[in-house]
């Protein structure tokens, strides 16, 4: 599918998403969501910083109510400038795409600078009437920081290099920082076996893992 048909397409969803959301009451987007609510999104990205590389994985989920309707959905991207950063979302697809063009344009606004462009998208999806009803989780990162953004405003960067995102965010999350400290795991490594355990305990995480890292690995 051609860039134009792609863009013509996540239009069409967001546009049919807001004009059935009054009547909807729980459907696909609703029941996309994990346990929990809140913004729990029915995913798992991990972002994992070690030493000099940063790993960004997710799955290839997608889940509406108790079907499993696509299982390799490339959650994670690299964007800005000859691909020096990397992005995950967890959240609705259309939305996620319309935010990393918002990135992209800000990184072009503030070539190097990840956290003032982060910044001033938050900003805008607090503000902008129509960027706030996007509904989505971001994790970003380039070779110096990781931040993840939200919808509320929130620009967070962790204390220990690891963000977990999605329905299965806190077990990638909680066994990610378990095996920080292990010797001789790089940030490869750690991704690796944090992933594949949220997504042994997560039913919305498959282990069809999308990965990219800083710097790049050789296939």
């Amino acid at each position: 599918m051609g860039s134009s048909a792609l863009r013509a397409v996540l239009a069409l969803a967001r546009a049919g998403r807001g004009a059935g959301a009054a009547g909807a009451h729980g459907g696909a987007r609703r029941a996309w969501r994990g346990p929990g609510g809140g913004g729990a999104v029915g995913t798992t990205v991990l972002c994992v910083r070690k030493g000099d590389e940063v790993v960004v994985m997710a799955d290839g989920q997608v889940t509406m109510g108790a079907e499993v309707v696509k299982p390799n959905v490339r959650k994670v991207r690299r964007i800005g400038a000859g691909g020096n950063v990397i992005g995950g979302f967890a959240g609705a697809t259309a939305d996620a795409f319309t935010l990393f063009e918002r990135l992209e344009t800000k990184l072009e606004e503030h070539p190097g600078q990840l956290t003032r462009a982060a910044v001033e998208l938050a900003k805008a999806w607090r503000t902008d009437k129509y960027l706030r009803r996007l509904d989505a989780v971001m994790v970003v990162a380039d070779s110096e920081q990781s931040l993840q953004i939200t919808g509320g405003g929130d620009v967070l960067e962790p204390h220990d290099g690891i963000i977990g995102i999605g329905s299965g965010g806190s077990y990638a999350l909680s066994a990610a920082r378990a095996l920080a400290d292990v010797p001789g795991m790089d940030a490869m490594a750690i991704a690796k076996k944090a992933m594949g355990i949220a997504a042994d305990l997560c039913i919305y995480t498959n282990h069809n893992f999308t990965i990219e890292t800083l710097p790049r690995r050789e296939e």
